[in-house]
């Protein structure tokens, strides 16, 4: 299939105003979800005893996990498991019930989601042939992970993607993370994190320019993979958000010169550049989180744009922060 594709004439597809990489006609990948969050819901059996060794029978490795890591029971402790889990199931004090019934209902139907991750995958495939393509799983994890890796893969809460206005969350969770808490958030979501299980961190250094190199990197091969999306959801922000970064990008970026930001190495300011969170302290409060991870997008975009030679796989395995840096010409 590799050779077949090399034949085919470089119609290239870009990802937003930036470069080409893939070829028009690259093959989506084979990607169905497991459905464990359907069989723990939907119970054929009147007995919770029977249920639960259906479960183990038919999901051997991944029950034994969500026994472990969700529901916090030893895998062999049925007992204890035959009482914990109705109550999990139809808990009307924190919502689980209402939480369940409703992941029921919007997740009834998942094509939309796996028709993205089959052509987001293909174009990881195309771009790294040796990489396995993971096998996704999706349950409720009673609001304890978006995103679980797995042994063989990952496995995706949907109870975490109901809606920003799923009334529950505001329970839970703050008003900053609603944003991405969609269902059509999952597939950027799952992509990225396998892309940065699979890319690691590999400087020396550890200044916050080597951290937003790192991440913008990883950015902008996401914007590449999901070159139907707007840029702002790529990036997890509003739209709003996003012009806000833009109008005040000659500010952002004279601010962080004027503090020498780029060349600190506390974890303090690394962690208010890059982590979520409401605003970006070192900038202002009327900033969105994570404007160091913006910054060093915009900054990888100007250096894969100068420098035309460069492919995405040359890109991702460079870590010489400070050349793209100087290599980027980034003025805003």
């Amino acid at each position: 299939m590799r050779k077949y594709l090399l034949l085919l004439p470089l119609i290239l597809i870009s990802c937003h105003n930036s470069r080409r990489y893939f070829p028009r006609d690259v093959q989506n990948a084979d990607i169905h979800l497991i459905r464990f969050d359907s069989a723990l819901l939907s119970p054929n059996d009147t007995s919770i005893e029977n249920h639960i060794q259906s479960l183990y029978r038919d999901y051997p490795d991944f029950m034994t996990v969500y026994v472990e890591d969700i529901l916090g029971f030893p895998s062999y402790d049925t007992a204890a498991l035959v009482k914990a889990l109705p109550q999990f199931l139809n808990d009307t004090i924190y919502g689980f019930k209402a939480t369940n019934q409703r992941e029921q209902e919007m997740f009834r139907s998942v094509k939309d989601i796996e028709k993205d991750l089959s052509r987001a995958f293909g174009r990881v495939n195309w771009l790294y042939p040796e990489w396995e393509t993971p096998i996704l799983y999706l349950y409720v994890s009673g609001f304890q992970a978006a995103i679980h890796f797995v042994e063989d893969g990952i496995a995706i809460g949907a109870d975490m993607y109901l809606g920003s206005d799923y009334p529950f969350y505001n329970r839970v969770v703050h008003q900053y993370q609603l944003q991405t808490m969609r269902k059509e958030c999952i597939p950027v979501d799952v992509v990225s994190a396998w892309l940065f299980s699979h890319i690691p961190y590999t400087s020396t250094k550890n200044r916050l320019l080597e951290q937003m190199i790192y991440r913008g990197k990883i950015m902008y091969l996401l914007a590449c993979i999901f070159d139907n999306l707007p840029q702002y959801e790529v990036m997890g922000y509003t739209k709003e958000q996003w012009d806000w970064c833009v109008y005040y990008e000659k500010a952002i970026w004279n601010r962080m010169m004027d503090k020498r930001d780029l060349f600190r190495t506390e974890q303090r300011v690394i962690t208010s550049y890059l982590n979520e969170g409401p605003f970006t302290s070192e900038i202002t409060q009327d900033s969105p989180g994570r404007v160091g991870t913006w910054v060093g997008w915009r900054i990888v975009e100007s250096y894969m744009l100068n420098n035309e030679d460069v492919t995405l796989q040359e890109l991702m395995k460079n870590g010489d922060a400070q050349m793209i840096l100087e290599q980027s010409h980034y003025k805003p």
